[in-house]
């Protein structure tokens, strides 16, 4: 799955649910550069909390998985409002060259 989820440019940010504690989730975080990849877990919680543990990562590139764990928890609350599972299985996203 790793060569399949190197980008070309840019980088990719995953969260794959490992864990749902109904208030709580453990994620499995990735980010896969064209050149590398680096892991960690990320543990969200429905107060809009989060953990997100050291990457390795460029600092840049670990503060945009921050962010994706940190939107991941902030909207936990308002998917379980909408009927929805307040932690999804998987979040991906692609940030290109330039993007923020």
């Amino acid at each position: 799955m790793t060569a399949t989820m190197r980008p070309t440019e840019g980088a990719r940010f995953l969260l794959e649910r490992e864990r749902d504690d109904g208030a709580r989730a453990t994620y499995r975080a990735a980010i896969y550069t064209p050149d590398a990849e680096f892991a960690a877990t990320a543990t969200v919680a429905d107060d809009g909390t989060f953990e997100l543990a050291p990457t390795g990562a460029p600092e840049e590139l670990h503060d945009m998985l921050a962010m994706q764990a940190r939107l991941l928890a902030r909207g936990a609350a308002k998917r379980r409002e909408d009927g929805l599972p307040a932690w999804p299985a998987r979040v991906l996203r692609w940030r290109g060259p330039g993007r923020g």
